[in-house]
């Protein structure tokens, strides 16, 4: 018996199909697609506009104010939902659609799911040149949407609209791979999307994702248990991917079983709650100087969900070059970095394979009372560092400030900048899960933005709790137009606004590679006669927030109370001291480019020095 029809447009057909996917998550059966973020214009608004309306209910639309802050929102969104559930980004043709470059491109590096629907120019050309096209004179096919391919894991163009039976499901296995994860684009040309096809009412019915689970080849397991049972000095390196993979316990078990010490990337931070014995700190180029001296001795490193970036590895320096890497990871490509021995799988049923293969095995006493010492040292000096009035105002105080006054389940939210090196460094993990420290695509801007798409997500699971935002001056300025959006949609944020006058961070790695200060700081910007500075305080409050500003952290800490108990979104606007301040312990070496000639005496000393540390460089691939 033939199957019945549904005659819809393209837009139509896309809207009625996302609808109708649901997965489940702690046993509830919810919708994967949340709704989503949007912006009409010509491109978008006629067709796809449309369709939105009459799903406005099951896919709430959020109107965004800029369209990188929208896709900025969507990967906010995602990680709060571990990557379980996403949400779509729909701009209009043009300019539109590349301000979400940037946004997929923070995806694609943190291996997030986003779906975008963007116009695109007219599949028939019949009026071409249009508004907002980009000509391409030997290549007629080329538009600006081409763009994308090297920042998304799956691209279509729709040009027809039976083509949507085969690119929408692709798209959502896609976003739903755990070893392929990322974001998706589908160009919508503006007289496609309108079209009409006679779909099957079959493509439309509900249908449950469940999201593959791939346990590791036995073989690997049994190659990667001998090597870690020969260890005299293991190492587990916990990533981000062990929250995604909802390993947490079973990454805490394999930890305590057999008494191996436990470091965390900067996507990894809150796998371990902060007064686990066996959490060492964070590692890297803004870790501590417990994991880093650890990491320097040990032989064997498990490294479990991470893709091994360079702020983790100290650019390849932070390792002995002799230890063995063992990377479990359900990504093939990272599993194998750098001549790991790959265990590629699913980091829960990993662990609770390798658990099973060293059964009985237990890293040496003196090596983890070593970790356990260290670890001792670093919390010793973090607590003197964050000290309210130990020194000028810096972000470790205002850090140390909101964490002792948060909830266990409030949500942190940093990203580029000096922020997310000090958060991932004193920030005090009460409770699993609970940070997002946006540096996988190191992206100024995203912090009020994820923010906001992290509180959407969080009040549909934990109403009560907080989203925190930590954010400097240069990131507010690029961009904060989403405070206006919490306070719209009524998904209030805490924001905390520390202001140093600038790009301090780099000014500070201007500095510490010998060059003199230049265009960071505003005081030092060659083309601003006359510096002055930004009402922070009134420009929140115009765009509806309450807002104070304060002198110090203790202050500080008083106003987040304030916050805590206020409604809606709350900006706490502090000074911090652009010079001092600055953590200076738990550095690793980080490999940045500096100049081999140069009339500069300093930079030349800096250069030296730098290259110094190059022959700790692990050199594998």
């Amino acid at each position: 018996m033939a199957d019945s029809t549904l005659r819809l447009t393209t837009a139509q057909a896309i809207i009625k199909y996302l609808a109708n996917q649901y997965i489940v998550v702690d046993g509830q059966e919810m919708r994967v697609c949340g709704g989503g973020f949007g912006i009409f214009g010509h491109g978008n608004v006629t067709c796809l506009g449309e369709a939105l309306y009459d799903a406005r209910d099951a896919l709430p639309l959020y109107r965004g104010q800029n369209e990188q802050s929208m896709g900025f929102a969507a990967a906010g969104y995602s990680k709060q939902w571990l990557r379980q559930r996403f949400m779509f980004c729909t701009a209009s043709a043009g300019p539109g659609t590349t301000n979400l470059l940037t946004s997929a491109a923070l995806a694609h590096a943190n291996r997030l799911p986003m779906l975008l629907l963007c116009g695109d120019a007219y599949v028939t050309r019949l009026p071409d040149p249009v508004l907002q096209q980009m000509e391409h004179f030997g290549n007629p096919t080329l538009g600006v949407n081409d763009a994308f391919k090297a920042v998304t894991r799956f691209w279509d163009r729709i040009t027809h609209p039976a083509q949507i039976l085969q690119s929408l499901p692709a798209a959502l296995a896609t976003m739903l791979d755990p070893a392929d994860c990322g974001p998706a684009f589908i160009g919508l040309p503006q007289d496609v999307q309108g079209w009409t096809f006679d779909y099957p009412e079959s493509f439309f019915a509900k249908r449950v994702h469940r999201i593959r689970r791939q346990a590791p080849d036995l073989a690997e397991v049994a190659d990667a248990a001998a090597l870690l049972k020969s260890a005299k000095r293991p190492m587990i390196i916990a990533g981000g991917g062990v929250q995604y993979s909802r390993a947490v316990a079973e990454l805490t078990d394999f930890a305590t079983t057999h008494n191996i010490p436990v470091v965390e990337t900067i996507a990894g931070r809150a796998n371990l709650h902060q007064d686990h014995p066996l959490n060492i700190g964070p590692v890297g180029v803004t870790g501590s100087d417990s994991a880093n001296a650890i990491a320097e001795r040990a032989d064997v490193i498990l490294a479990v969900g991470t893709r091994l970036q360079d702020f983790t590895t100290g650019s390849w320096t932070a390792f002995a070059k002799d230890a063995q890497i063992i990377g479990l990871n359900v990504g093939r490509h990272d599993a194998m970095k750098h001549l790991s021995m790959p265990v590629i799988g699913d980091a829960k049923l990993g662990l609770t394979a390798m658990a099973e293969a060293i059964k009985g095995y237990g890293a040496p006493d003196d090596w983890t009372g070593f970790a356990k010492a260290e670890r001792g040292k670093w919390v010793g000096y973090t607590d003197e560092i964050t000290t309210a009035g130990n020194g000028p105002n810096s972000y470790c105080q205002a850090i140390r400030a909101v964490n002792d006054l948060c909830d266990p389940r409030d949500r942190v939210v940093a990203a580029a900048g000096g922020l997310p090196a000090e958060v991932t460094a004193h920030w005090q993990t009460k409770d699993i899960g609970t940070v997002d420290v946006e540096f996988g695509f190191s992206c100024m801007g995203y912090e009020i933005a994820g923010g906001w798409g992290a509180r959407i997500a969080q009040h549909e699971r934990e109403p009560e709790q907080d989203t925190i935002v930590f954010t400097g001056d240069g990131s507010y300025l690029m961009l904060n137009s989403d405070i206006y959006s919490s306070v719209l949609t009524q998904r209030k944020l805490i924001v905390l606004l520390l202001d140093n006058g600038g790009f301090a961070v780099i000014n500070k790695l201007q500095n510490n590679t010998g060059n003199h200060s230049f265009n960071n700081l505003i005081a030092d910007s060659p083309t601003v006669p006359a510096p002055f500075a930004v009402d922070f305080e009134s420009h929140a409050r115009a765009m509806g927030a309450n807002a104070e500003t304060v002198s110090n952290a203790t202050e500080l800490g008083q106003a987040f109370l304030r916050a805590k108990a206020a409604d809606k979104t709350s900006v706490i606007v502090m000074q911090v001291d652009p010079y001092d301040g600055w953590t200076t312990q738990g550095h690793t070496w980080w490999e940045v480019g500096t100049p081999h000639i140069t009339n500069n005496p300093k930079v030349a000393e800096k250069h030296l020095e730098v290259e110094s540390s190059r022959s700790k460089q692990r050199k594998g691939v």
